[in-house]
């Protein structure tokens, strides 16, 4: 319940640099859409809906883990449409009970603070080592199951099951690695839709919105592996405080956590 009353409009804490993120990729999904040929309601409402799940995620918000519920159904009703069952089962299957249980993790995780934000846990070794088995036997399972399918690109395909499980995993666990993960697998949906949109057009939207993921995620690597190298001493992160950032007040463009020595 505590968790529940956290859920104040994430909009409030949106920096002037993220809204105008968010407006430039708001409008670049819509002309893409137009720029098709055709504009389609599911397509549009699904990129829109993703980017901003995207713009949530970095302030650690709960409620991108429930825009990602809403997109999760809707990409996988836009995979069905071109017969890519490996994006549909994954998202249908895997990503969308993840997102769920990613909103009961982090409204059960909200700091006691005002901006809903939760708190960032380091995976340890033990528990790399189990993401990294778990990956290997969604590899082979995925595949396996990809090739009786008969699903167009089939290697895309796989890889990008893997690296969305991945993903997924590492944003269940409340990881600050979440963007390398998303990151990751941007590059193959990129790829993947892109052979999509050779044979239909229509499918050009889809591309672009994962080329705007791919930006954001990477953004946000990028800032996180920054702030990892210019520490001396071991760290461990939290959630962003509206009271307490970073000793100089610099503001990353997506990941806020503030810094506490162990």
């Amino acid at each position: 319940m505590k968790g529940i009353r956290k859920m104040n409009n994430p909009f409030k804490r949106m920096t002037k640099r993220e809204w105008a993120l968010w407006f430039v990729s708001i409008a670049i999904v819509v002309m893409s859409n137009i720029m098709a040929g055709r504009v389609d309601a599911l397509t549009l409402t699904a990129t829109c809906i993703g980017v901003t799940s995207l713009i949530f995620a970095a302030q650690g918000n709960v409620w991108a883990p429930i825009l990602m519920t809403i997109f999760c159904i809707q990409y996988a009703i836009i995979s069905y449409r071109f017969r890519y069952w490996g994006e549909m089962f994954t998202y249908l299957f895997m990503s969308l009970p993840m997102s769920v249980w990613s909103i009961v993790t982090w409204l059960k995780n909200a700091r006691n603070s005002s901006d809903g934000t939760v708190e960032i846990r380091k995976i340890t070794r033990k528990g790399a080592g189990v993401l990294v088995l778990c990956n290997v036997a969604v590899t082979i399972a995925f595949y396996i199951l990809l090739k009786k399918l008969n699903t167009p690109n089939l290697i895309f395909s796989t890889i990008s099951v893997v690296t969305s499980f991945f993903a997924a995993s590492l944003t269940m666990l409340r990881s600050s690695y979440y963007a390398l993960g998303y990151a990751s697998n941007d590059i193959v949906l990129i790829i993947l839709w892109i052979l999509a949109s050779i044979k239909d057009p229509g499918y050009i939207p889809v591309v672009v919105n994962f080329l705007i993921f791919f930006l954001n995620d990477r953004l946000a690597a990028i800032n996180m592996l920054n702030m990892y190298k210019k520490k001396t001493v071991p760290i461990r992160f939290s959630g962003n405080s509206s009271s307490n950032y970073w000793n100089s007040r610099k503001k990353s463009l997506f990941l806020h956590f503030k810094q506490e020595k162990l």
